[in-house]
């Protein structure tokens, strides 16, 4: 029960992550769950999760890489061959010997051989990170490609080179060339066996399929099993796992391209679920790496052994030694492959070269084997300086992730994508995207109930997008924005002096004023402060079904001003026409049209408002519309987080895009959402 409860924690952790991120898209999510982390296992709920390194790898990195696998480009995998080999062999090998030299050299504490150990689990770095940090940089496709095919191929070089290297700190006994030989062999054997083992397993679904069993269910089941089940058959045979299902997952893929018939259900279920898996199990991966690191300070700073300003410069150096050698090898080989005019090498440049750089980031390879080093020699005596290298790796890990977090965004912006005419274009993009997310989820949600009232709606956003499409420019200067802003605040301000005059004069109650003056603070917060406005918003749904509890269980309903619809309509109707005498008052010959434009705002209110329909019908049409205009703003919303995500608009274009949409249901919630509905 025990363990259930903490899995059901570590869940709730994940999830509450998503949520902080939507608030500070800013701070990469992996950032966010390792902080989570550290601050519950700093909590008194006496929470331990003990890292077992066979179980880390096969629960987290095999369904991880061969997922990576399935989805990497095949063509620019190939077609970088030779830099990706240049990355996952000859820089990992050349880590663990300058390195090593250099962590045996700093801290004499770790003998040589274990000082190549942790050289060798600091050299892979660790796609996953690397794919969580690039989502929301404008990293280049083709070293995209080059470090995916880097993360895919390093982690076994390195845990070979870590194997042999902690057999070497145990024994004391290492042989260069028996060394070499195995490398190979577990290599290759690994690779080829996870090909055999894919294809194999592609047969028993064909077969399953010929016999009439086309179960979604099934064959999902399969998929999932797969990478667990070819990575530990591997390792019984001695051979790299990590290898295994990467080259299975090419191959599912080749197998997936080449199929005639596609099952769409199976697609649709396979996507559905690979995207909650991985979801999970990214989350997981850095949780558990915010629970290690109290456990592990705590081991450091209360040893009386340790100087803890010392063993933080240890991770200092290491960290600035890692990246000036990954730096200086990727330059160097880069600039020979170009000198000897290799095809498809391209002229090195410093900001390419700074972003791989930068982009080496460690992560769940090096804590699984920092932790899976033993605790004691082949003699029997401890195990010289692990509490210190387990220490030093998870310091590692941290200090790339927070360079990458901080750097990536500034070294990967070029020079056309802040040009004015590339933001415009990203904006117009941008916007006819969240426009076709909206359409699409009103086509979904449209019945026989409220098919009119989704056609409107649709008819709406399909018009707002043609205009885009086709003769609007999608991006105002800040200056025109921050006129209109301050236009509607002066027309809110004319709204909550009239009410004012209204409740002094004793035209209307006290519950009705301070009803529509929180509405008029709601607009006022979509137009000024994005936080506060959801948090007004918050604020003021439950405030309403506190109300409407109090009200459901008086005997004797007072009635209200608002349950006469036609008093509300007259009242809205003078509001508008408060706000664009206000509005009329601002005219100037320079912002005659922006003044006019938000005229036209409170003229289509009016408009809607004059339109006679008999009370039932208005409230059951507006309660629909309202329903349906609701889900068409989150998709509007979703889309944009999910572009942001991808990369594909900035941290500034995110922003004022979420205001867009905030300011738009702060005046739609306005117009149909009136307080007695």
């Amino acid at each position: 029960m025990e363990l259930f409860l903490i899995i059901l924690l570590l869940l709730s952790i994940i999830g509450v992550s998503s949520i902080l991120n939507h608030w500070l898209p800013f701070v990469p999510v992996p950032i966010i769950q390792i902080i989570l982390g550290v601050v519950i296992a700093l909590l008194p709920l006496n929470i331990h999760v003990s890292l077992e390194t066979e179980l880390f790898l096969v629960l987290f990195i095999a369904p991880l890489l061969f997922h990576d696998g399935r989805n990497v480009s095949r063509r620019e995998l190939w077609n970088l061959r030779i830099p990706i080999l240049s990355l996952a062999l000859g820089l990992v090998f050349l880590t663990v010997l300058v390195i090593g030299h250099l962590i045996h050299l700093i801290v004499p504490l770790i003998s040589l051989p274990a000082a190549f150990a942790l050289a060798a689990i600091l050299s892979p770095t660790d796609i996953v990170a690397v794919s969580a940090i690039s989502s929301r940089v404008n990293i280049p496709q083709k070293l995209m490609h080059l470090l995916e095919g880097e993360g895919l191929m390093n982690d076994a070089s390195g845990l070979v080179a870590f194997k042999f290297a902690v057999s070497a700190a145990v024994t004391g006994a290492f042989s260069l060339w028996h060394a070499s030989v195995s490398f190979i062999v577990i290599a290759l054997g690994g690779f080829l066996g996870g090909i055999i083992l894919a294809i194999l397993i592609i047969r028993l679904r064909v077969f399953i399929r010929r016999l009439g069993m086309e179960d979604v269910t099934i064959h999902m089941l399969i998929q999932i099993l797969t990478p667990f089940f070819i990575y530990i058959a591997i390792e019984q045979m001695h051979c790299s796992g990590i290898l295994a299902v990467v080259s299975a997952g090419i191959v599912h893929a080749i197998e997936k391209d080449r199929e005639r018939t596609p099952k769409i259900g199976l697609q649709i279920v396979s996507k559905s679920t690979w995207t909650v898996v991985l979801y999970i199990l990214n989350g997981l991966v850095f949780v558990l790496l915010g629970l290690q690191i109290p456990h592990v300070m705590n081991e450091i700073f209360s040893n009386p052994h340790f100087n803890n300003y010392v063993v933080v410069r240890y991770i200092l150096m290491i960290t600035i030694a890692l990246i000036f050698l990954r730096f200086v090898w990727i330059s160097t080989v880069w600039w020979i492959g170009w000198k000897l005019k290799i095809k498809r090498i391209a002229t090195p440049t410093l900001k390419s070269v700074g972003i791989l750089t930068i982009s080496g980031i460690r992560g769940a390879i090096t804590l699984a084997g920092a932790f899976s080093i033993p605790l004691s020699l082949a003699n029997g005596m401890p195990f010289p300086g692990r509490e210190l290298i387990i220490f030093i790796a998870a310091g590692v890990i941290l200090f790339t992730l927070i360079l990458a977090t901080l750097l990536l965004p500034i070294m990967a912006k070029s020079e056309d994508y802040i040009e004015k005419k590339e933001i415009e274009k990203m904006e117009k993009r941008a916007l006819i995207r969240m426009k076709e997310a909206a359409i699409r989820t009103l086509q979904e949600l449209t019945n026989e109930e409220n098919h009119l009232a989704s056609l409107r709606l649709i008819t709406t956003y399909s018009h707002e997008m043609n205009e885009l499409k086709y003769g609007i420019p999608a991006r105002e200067s800040n200056e025109i924005k921050q006129k209109k802003n301050d236009l509607r605040l002066k027309a809110l301000e004319a709204q909550s002096h009239f009410i004012t005059s209204l409740f002094k004069s004793k035209k209307i109650d006290r519950e009705t004023a301070y009803l529509i003056q929180l509405s008029i603070r709601r607009l006022e917060m979509a137009v000024t402060n994005r936080f506060r406005f959801q948090t007004l918003y918050l604020g003021t749904i439950l405030k309403r079904i506190f109300y409407k509890l109090l009200l459901f269980f008086r005997f004797k309903k007072q009635k209200r001003f608002f349950n006469n619809q036609t008093k509300t309509n007259e009242l809205k109707k003078k509001l508008a026409k408060v706000a664009i005498q206000a509005l009329k008052d601002e005219v100037t010959p320079e912002n005659k049209s922006i003044v006019f434009l938000i005229i036209g705002e409170f003229n289509k209110t009016l408009t809607k408002l004059n339109d006679s329909i008999p009370q039932s019908a208005s409230t059951k049409k507006f309660r629909l519309e309202r329903k349906l205009q609701d889900k068409a703003f989150q998709a509007e919303r979703d889309e944009c987080q999910s572009l942001y995500e991808k990369g594909s608009i900035t941290l500034e274009l995110l922003r004022k895009l979420r205001q867009q949409i905030n300011i738009r249901e702060a005046y739609w919630m306005d117009e149909l959402n009136t307080p007695a509905t």
